[in-house]
């Protein structure tokens, strides 16, 4: 079984904002309608706030990705790295270069 599940489309998520916003109803109530778990769609709102410039607690959605994406970045390039050093040892070591 997988640890995580494919996003929700952005549709989905907005209709499931729209309902939660509407008030009336549960966020409980809210997600068996939508056949999701109230843990699923419970922090919806609160991102979108913040997506919106509502709230200022917490990192937008784009901002969020831009970590990621930066964090994979640098990730990389420290086993390129890793692997440079390595190389430049073992062609030192060939040539009798070694310090």
């Amino acid at each position: 079984m997988p640890k995580s599940h494919a996003p929700s489309p952005p549709p989905f998520r907005a209709a499931a904002i729209r309902l939660a916003r509407s008030g009336g109803k549960p966020m409980g109530e809210i997600a068996r309608q939508l056949e999701v778990t109230s843990e699923t769609v419970r922090p919806w709102p609160k991102q979108a706030d913040i997506d919106d410039g509502v709230r200022h607690d917490g990192p937008t959605t784009d901002a969020a990705a831009e970590v990621r994406r930066l964090r994979r970045e640098v990730e990389t390039l420290r086993e390129e790295r890793g692997i440079l050093v390595k190389a430049a040892a073992f062609f030192a070591e060939e040539t009798g270069q070694a310090r």
